[in-house]
C-alpha cells in the first residue's frame, strides 16, 4: 500500500477555493470539513439571538458577521471558522483585509468566539482554547449540547456542558454551567441564558 500525503493548502489558497463555504476551515494547511448538522445549526441559530440581544440591551458597538474567518497567526497556514464570532466594529478599521474579505486577523477586533461541539470535539477542548488564548480573545464558549466531550474535559458521568472560557493573561480560566444553571458571563453581564434554552427540541 502507497501513502499518498495530504495536500497542503496556503491561507490565500484556502481562502480562494473555500473562502465563502462554511463548511470548512484550515488548521496547519490542511483542510477541515466541520460536518454541521441540522441539530448543531439549531443550537448555533438559538444561541446568536441569545447573544444578539444581549449585545443591543448593552448598547456595544459589537455585532455578530453572518460568515466570518479567523486567521489567527501570519506563520501558520490557519483559518478558523467558530460557529459564532463577536465582533467590535470600532476596531475593523485597522484590519486590512475585511474591506475585501471576512478575514479577522487582529485579536483585539474580537470579543467572543463560540464552538458548538460536534464530531471533532478535541480540537474545540484543546486546541482552539490555546489558540484563542494566545490570540487575545477575551471570552471563548463551548457549547457541548450533547455531551459528548471527553471526561477529562467535561467530567463524569458526560453530559451537556457549557463552558465558559475567559482570558486571565496568555490563558482561560474555564467555568462550566449544566442543564438548568444560569451561565454568567463577564463580557456579557446582562445575559439571560441557560443551557436549555438553546437545545433542539426535537
Amino acid at each position: 500500500m502507497t501513502y499518498t500525503p495530504t495536500q497542503t493548502l496556503t491561507v490565500d489558497e484556502f481562502l480562494t477555493q473555500y473562502g465563502d463555504n462554511p463548511r470548512y476551515e484550515l488548521a496547519d494547511g490542511e483542510l477541515i470539513d466541520m460536518e454541521p448538522t441540522g441539530p448543531h445549526e439549531t443550537v448555533g441559530g438559538k444561541l446568536a439571538t441569545h447573544i444578539g440581544m444581549a449585545i443591543t440591551q448593552a448598547s456595544q458597538p459589537w455585532f455578530i458577521p453572518r460568515t466570518c474567518l479567523i486567521q489567527p497567526f501570519a506563520d501558520t497556514a490557519t483559518a478558523r471558522r467558530p460557529d459564532i464570532v463577536v465582533l467590535d466594529e470600532t476596531a475593523l478599521a485597522n484590519e486590512l483585509l475585511w474591506q475585501r474579505q471576512p478575514v479577522i486577523t487582529l485579536g483585539h477586533s474580537i470579543k467572543l468566539v463560540v464552538e458548538v461541539v460536534s464530531s471533532n470535539w478535541e480540537t474545540d477542548y484543546a486546541r482552539k482554547v490555546e489558540e484563542y488564548a494566545l490570540f487575545g480573545i477575551p471570552e471563548y464558549w463551548i457549547v457541548d449540547y450533547r455531551g459528548i466531550g471527553g471526561i477529562a474535559f467535561i467530567g463524569k458521568p458526560k453530559q451537556p456542558t457549557f463552558t465558559v472560557c475567559q482570558l486571565a493573561g496568555d490563558e482561560y480560566n474555564q467555568h462550566q454551567y449544566r442543564l438548568g444553571e444560569a451561565i454568567a458571563s463577564a463580557l456579557l453581564p446582562n445575559l439571560q441564558l441557560r443551557l436549555d434554552d438553546i437545545l433542539p427540541l426535537y
